[in-house]
């Protein structure tokens, strides 16, 4: 009975917290967060204000606060009760219906997730701190509300080394500067969900351009990289000018900024104005062939209106954030490279899709559980199918209907499909069945679709070059579009003649890189000439291909690869290292010098993907010694989730 009593006010507790949006409207939050000695320990300390209106009379409100501790309550100014129960910070009044209330106090936080302390323990580390409230929860180093239903405008002030750069939310609207310390002063004018609060400290420069609308652009980047600037961000003012106008509405917030940051979680995250994305982004113009920031600053940009300004109401419907912004972002694609690029991105997107479908993985659009590929690329199917069936005009309009009915709010599917019937005069109800509810993958239409819209596609899909590499070989010769050709070379596989060579296309170069892993001798000095291609994909597979097909030329291949690195996870120079060590009579004096470097790349000093390559070769080779052991231990705490995964299942290995 004891038990049934104390489930039952957990009950009660839960349920009013679970239902606070229908009785306050948190409306803003001012707040001074001061990083005291980050150098000592992560422990932050803040004022905090923030001003609520109650819809429905209460006797309690609660801030969602992860492990703080809190002083001078007060309510109105005046002394209040409230209780700490370590993940949320309940305040206890008699709250009447339509009145306005200002909450202060003082909170202290050691931050455990959702901001993250970089190399603050490594003399020579590139410092930083950032944050990702995104599943994270922002209440774990500033209270706020985990409910992404309750938007409040942020306006947060930050107190910080003078030596180090700080960027947030909003416009920048002072800096006071003192002996040691800074003071930054931002300012929101609009309000957004909490998980969308961001912040990032840091060594970096800048570059502002200004939107054809004048919006400023910053783009940050560390002072090391200022030659890497232009292929980083390429194509970033042309994307923002398009998905202005393609959508329709303006772009709501006061800036746009683009901060990169070491060991980020994800790609990129769409932060209310400041997109924080990860440094391995960060490249030169050869890495663009491969692993360019294009597709991601446009999904990130796009979540400004699909995310940030209208915010899904639950799980439900988080395609209205992920579909959308892999649709929009695909638009802004298909703007800069052309309509080609786009159609065969559907296409790669509905054998994503495919394979899903035959792993018995597909799911409901508006299943919450579905996977990212669903979410994403699905989403993003459903929008082009859409937009074909009800027009141009009536897509468009609809969508700025939605996106100015709903700004600044919470939104369903149905408040997106009802627009659309409104714009078309169309009944969707059909298409809404076929395309969201049903878990079942419509593969034959969206095939049926791209042969309709793509000619290359179309050809492609009329050629089986297992059945036919003859046939399949002609049609490369005669074959200028860039896309078909690479899966033609895909589809060929080892059947790959001299003449398939006679291209400069570097992507379908790549591509026979990576399908002749035996090389024929006759293809031996075509093959040698893709280490020259510009590509840094091309030469890692080409070098590992030459150097296991043709032993007696290894030197040959290292001398000519020797001053090599690829992209930011060293992916060219960590394999050379790792096969000059255990090629016998190659520089036999240089081996340790080698091993020192390969071993030196797993310090948390480097980037995790850096890490991950040097773990990997040192444990093919059984070379990991104590220092590489110390640091694979060291991995196992990493905050990136996936790193840590593979540190730990690594150790087991090693040990």
């Amino acid at each position: 009975m004891k038990h049934l009593v104390s489930l039952f006010f957990l009950l009660i507790t839960f349920l009013g917290f679970s239902q606070q949006t229908e009785n306050v409207d948190f409306k803003k939050v001012n707040s001074v967060i001061v990083f005291n000695q980050i150098a000592v320990d992560s422990t932050i300390f803040n004022s905090y204000e923030i001003k609520f209106d109650i819809l429905k009379k209460t006797d309690s409100i609660f801030l969602d606060a992860v492990n703080m501790q809190f002083q001078n309550v007060a309510l109105d100014e005046k002394c209040i009760k409230y209780r700490n129960d370590g993940k949320k910070l309940i305040i206890y009044d008699d709250f009447e219906a339509s009145k306005s209330y200002k909450l202060n106090f003082l909170f202290f936080a050691s931050p455990k997730k959702a901001m993250y302390f970089i190399d603050w323990d490594n003399a020579d580390g590139n410092k930083q701190i950032w944050t990702q409230g995104q599943g994270k929860y922002t209440s774990n180093w500033l209270p706020s509300i985990d409910d992404m239903n309750d938007k409040i405008e942020f306006d947060l002030t930050y107190v910080a080394p003078k030596e180090y750069q700080v960027i947030s939310n909003g416009k920048m609207v002072s800096k006071t500067e003192n002996p040691t310390y800074n003071l930054w002063e931002f300012d929101m004018q609009k309000p957004m969900s909490s998980y969308l609060v961001a912040l990032v400290i840091g060594k970096y420069d800048k570059k502002v351009e200004y939107s054809k609308s004048g919006i400023p652009l910053e783009m940050y980047y560390y002072p090391k990289d200022s030659l890497k600037f232009e292929p980083t961000y390429r194509y970033t003012k042309q994307m923002f000018d398009f998905l202005e106008e393609e959508i329709g509405v303006p772009y709501p917030w006061q800036n746009y900024k683009q901060v990169p940051v070491k060991d980020f979680l994800y790609a990129g995250m769409e932060n209310t104005s400041t997109t924080i994305f990860a440094d391995s982004y960060v490249i030169d113009s050869i890495a663009f062939i491969d692993k360019n920031y294009v597709n991601v600053n446009a999904h990130e940009l796009a979540h400004q209106w699909f995310g940030d300004l209208v915010t899904e109401t639950s799980g439900t419907h988080h395609w209205l954030q992920e579909g959308f912004a892999t649709y929009y972002a695909l638009l802004a694609e298909r703007n800069v490279f052309g309509d080609d690029f786009y159609y065969w991105r559907l296409y790669e997107y509905a054998q994503e899709l495919l394979e899903q479908d035959k792993a018995g993985g597909s799911t409901s659009l508006l299943n919450a559980k579905s996977s990212s590929t669903t979410f994403y690329k699905k989403g993003a199917w459903v929008l082009h199918i859409l937009r074909e069936k009800v027009g141009d005009k009536a897509f468009k309009n609809a969508v700025k209907n939605y996106l100015e009915k709903h700004q600044f709010k919470n939104v369903e599917t149905n408040d997106f499909i009802s627009e659309v019937e409104n714009a078309s005069g169309e009944d969707l109800s059909q298409f809404v069945n076929d395309w969201l509810k049903s878990k079942e993958l419509l593969y034959n239409e969206m095939e049926k679709n791209l042969k309709s819209n793509s000619a290359s596609i179309m050809q492609y899909l009329n050629y089986d070059c297992k059945k036919t590499p003859e046939a399949c070989r002609l049609f490369l010769l005669n074959q200028s579009d860039s896309f078909c050709k690479e899966k033609i070379v895909e589809s060929l596989g080892a059947n790959i003649s001299k003449s398939t060579f006679f291209t400069d296309d570097v992507k379908v170069r790549q591509v026979i890189a990576k399908s002749l892993s035996n090389i024929p001798s006759e293809l031996k000095e075509d093959y040698e000439s893709l280490l020259n291609d510009k590509s840094y994909i091309t030469i890692e597979v080409a070098l590992f291909n030459l150097w296991k097909n043709f032993p007696q030329e290894r030197n040959k291949y290292l001398n000519k690869t020797k001053d090599a690195q690829g992209f930011n996870d060293k992916n060219v120079r960590t394999l050379w290292l790792t096969l000059a060590l255990i090629t016998e009579d190659f520089e036999p004096i240089n081996k340790q010098k080698y091993f020192d470097e390969l071993t030196s790349y797993t310090s948390p000093k480097y980037g995790f993907e850096i890490r991950q390559n040097a773990f990997q070769y040192l444990n093919q080779i059984q070379a990991c010694n104590d220092v590489c052991k110390e640091n694979l231990q060291k991995a196992t705490k990493h905050h990136n989730w996936r790193f840590s995964k593979f540190a730990k299942d690594l150790l087991k290995v090693i040990q």
